[in-house]
């Protein structure tokens, strides 16, 4: 059994969904595993990971409306505003997506299906790099 982990840094522009498959497919393909478990997992709270549709980029427009419906900047609940109005909603919005995914390998790439594509998910306004390690066990 053999590993091999790297970290890939996303700039980001603010919110919504930022593509990088094609990183991550590269990646893999140049480790040397062919056979395997690839994990990835962002190294943020205010960001999260998604596997969504890469075919209709209304999809992501979509969602991004969704969850600024469901967690509102600006709620008079939140109490930790340090950061600016956008900071506890990116907390929120982070807890209920996902900051860790599992991807199976085999001959080399990952099993993603036809319309799935790899995704940073961006809860902040501003501009940001986020760091995403990534890990792959197998053979």
């Amino acid at each position: 059994m053999r590993q091999a982990f790297h970290e890939i840094a996303l700039p980001t522009r603010g919110k919504g969904l930022y593509a990088f498959t094609p990183q991550v497919r590269n990646w893999v393909d140049t480790s040397g595993i062919r056979e395997g478990l690839l994990t990835l997992y962002i190294r943020h709270t205010s960001a999260s990971l998604l596997i969504q549709e890469n075919a209709d980029p209304t999809v992501q427009t979509d969602l991004e409306r969704f969850l600024s419906r469901l967690v509102p900047e600006g709620d008079p609940i939140y109490e930790h505003t340090l950061e600016g109005a956008d900071d506890m909603p990116a907390h929120v919005r982070a807890a209920l997506t996902q900051t860790h995914l599992s991807i199976p390998v085999a001959d080399g790439r990952p099993l993603l299906g036809t319309w799935q594509g790899i995704y940073v998910f961006e809860h902040r306004r501003a501009a940001q790099t986020r760091r995403v390690v990534v890990h792959l066990l197998g053979e």
